[in-house]
């Protein structure tokens, strides 16, 4: 299989590429029973404009091991890597990688030590995560600093029976994974382990035209592994008829090596013998209070500590992020009710370390409510808004408004306005890395529009999804003149299609389309790391023993920096193929196997760095 470059093409040779038949949400049955909960009051995803779900049976067809794998095929989503098991990206319909709000139950987990506060998606083990949700579009109404571009939410499993999976397979790849879990009427506790270790590939790729460039001949070939271990610990039990309390722990510890920028090269890409190293805690404790004439009240407590550190020819450093969140919420009405609402304050405590060693923190309180009316019922309105009041900086109010509106015939019109803001992380309001005068900073601020068509037929096999988007993001913060400044402005539009279809003989598919068109709009350039045509089709087949699920995307060429980090190049876009299949020995035992990149197709996600070729993994899953 050749590598297919996509650079000068249009939507329809990327849907011709993707093989879309229909368009996807993704979860298998009727759109309407698809509930999403990022959205903090509970609501379905066929009157959720913005919204996609990922479910836990795609999760284990597709046989998923990170997080990023899934975000690979989900709509307005560009993932890259620097290499395998490299730091991993996401930018969300063409927002910066700073700009998407990352949760776990909840929680934010973008990182408050890393100079811009974005996060590294790299392994982030999905075996304890239930679905994950994606909502598009500035959310601040909802969650506040962060997600201009939107927001990632993984929702953990819960703890149920026993269940076991080990793999392994190329570069030396071993992967164990476990769940326990027992409930009763009032209690329920589980537990969870994954392990994951392999040899890896080097991550400056060999095939690297380094005299194209300017450079000596090199030819990387130390290998880059990684070794990943996580562990959690959740439960719940009824206090009262009133009270039922909850919490739950995740650990994460993790080293992975790195290349670099070889002085003895000529400061291009080349193999290091530099090693990262994170090691991280999720906590939240929660009450649940029922109290007269129907409201709901929670009230919790969570902490997320993130410790890295950099070590090898590039130096030594460390940093540490602690974030401590109190919150409060009320809320009243359900999916069915003509109205209902959720409200809420909390208090965020961030603190982190510099480059130099020093610590600081900045925080801030927020208050927010949001509220869901059906006035007739063909029509679905959305309400929000917050109030943030950051350490350092004004006050900003931010809203939001969507709408379905049932026109007939399974087809609905929605569409949505929402607003956005992100403060100045920790590094950029203390100027760290800074070698001239500080300037002062204020927060960036952005405006998201969407709109569209959704489409389910009367039996619910076929469903789908059209959506014109655009975001405007003015303030942006850029790193100019050896310091902070608000500086940029960018704008990015495009298209999503969505769909899938439940064929006869066990067969379904689903499929996703996205062009991005996303610029400085200062200078009209196109921002680094962004494709404009990026398309995935899945197709899934379910028999009595046999499960089969079939992955091909592609992606078209995009503007990136070459081996020297600096200098502008185009890199080719591609087509890549991956085959997962499993057989039931009987109700307890599925023997496993996937091929990843069927067609041995040389491929960068980020310019200069490698990604695997053909991939064979086998194993066994136990579950009872």
């Amino acid at each position: 299989m050749k590598t297919l470059n996509l650079n000068n093409t249009g939507i329809a040779l990327a849907l011709a590429v993707v093989g879309l038949p229909t368009v996807a949400l993704a979860q298998a049955g009727n759109l309407s029973d698809v509930v999403v909960t990022s959205t903090r009051l509970p609501a379905g995803l066929s009157v959720t404009p913005g919204a996609y779900v990922i479910s836990r049976q795609e999760i284990d067809d597709r046989q998923l091991t990170f997080v990023s794998e899934a975000l690979q095929t989900a709509p307005g989503l560009a993932v890259f890597s620097n290499g395998l098991f490299g730091l991993t990206s996401v930018r969300q319909r063409g927002a910066g990688p700073d700009k998407t709000l990352v949760l776990v139950d909840g929680i934010p987990v973008n990182d408050g030590s890393q100079p811009t506060g974005s996060y590294d998606f790299a392994g982030l083990d999905i075996d304890d995560i239930e679905r994950i949700e994606i909502l598009s579009g500035p959310q601040a109404s909802l969650w506040g600093s962060d997600s201009i571009g939107g927001v990632v939410s993984l929702i953990s499993r819960e703890p149920a029976g026993l269940r076991a999976t080990v793999d392994g397979g190329a570069f030396g790849t071993v992967r164990g994974s476990f769940g326990a879990g027992r409930s009763a009427d009032r209690w329920a506790i589980g537990v969870t382990a994954s392990h994951i270790r392999s040899d890896g590939i080097s991550k400056a790729d060999p095939r690297n035209n380094y005299a194209a460039f300017g450079f000596p001949a090199y030819h990387p070939s130390e290998e880059d592994g990684v070794e990943t271990t996580t562990a959690g610990l959740r439960g719940w039990i009824t206090v009262s008829d009133t009270v039922e309390l909850d919490g739950s722990v995740r650990y994460n510890d993790s080293t992975t090596d790195i290349d670099g920028y070889r002085a003895a090269v000529g400061y291009v890409l080349s193999d290091t013998d530099d090693i990262y190293k994170s090691e991280s805690v999720l906590s939240q404790a929660r009450a649940v209070i029922q109290a007269p004439a129907g409201f709901r009240h929670e009230l919790s407590v969570s902490g997320y500590r993130l410790d890295r550190d950099s070590l090898g020819e590039s130096g030594n450093y460390g940093y540490k992020a602690n974030r401590r969140i109190l919150r409060w919420t009320v809320e009243h009405g359900g999916l069915n009710d003509r109205a209902s609402f959720k409200a809420g304050a909390e208090h965020i405590d961030n603190r982190a370390t510099l480059s130099t060693g020093d610590k600081r923190k900045l925080g801030g309180a927020s208050a927010f409510v949001v509220a869901r009316f059906r006035p007739t019922e063909p029509l679905t309105v959305t309400v929000s808004g917050r109030y943030d009041d950051p350490d350092n900086y004004k006050g900003v109010a931010t809203g939001r408004v969507g709408a379905s509106y049932a026109i007939g015939g399974g087809v609905s019109v929605e569409g949505s306005f929402g607003q956005g803001f992100k403060t100045p992380s920790i590094s950029q309001t203390a100027c760290d890395f800074c070698y001239a005068p500080p300037v002062t900073l204020k927060p960036e601020h952005a405006e998201g529009y969407d709109g569209g068509f959704a489409w389910r037929s009367v039996d619910g096999r076929f469903s789908g999804r059209l959506t014109g988007f655009r975001t405007d993001i003015r303030d942006e913060l850029a790193y100019r003149d050896l310091h902070y400044v608000n500086l940029a402005k960018t704008r990015s539009r495009g298209v999503e299609l969505t769909g899938e279809a439940t064929l006869g003989g066990g067969f379904r598919v689903k499929g996703a389309y996205t062009y991005t068109d996303a610029i400085n709009a200062i200078t009209g350039a196109r921002q680094l790391r962004q494709p404009r045509n990026a398309g995935s089709t899945i197709l899934f087949r379910r028999g009595s023993r046999v499960e089969t699920a079939l992955t091909v995307r592609a992606e078209s060429s995009q503007v990136d920096t070459t081996v020297d980090g600096f200098s502008l190049v185009n890199r080719k876009g591609f087509t890549v193929a991956d085959i997962a299949a499993a057989y039931a020995l009987n109700e307890n035992v599925r023997l496993t196997g996937r091929v990843e990149n069927i067609g041995d197709v040389h491929y960068q996600e980020s310019f200069g760095f490698a990604q695997p070729g053909r991939a064979i993994y086998v194993g066994v899953r136990l579950a009872r």
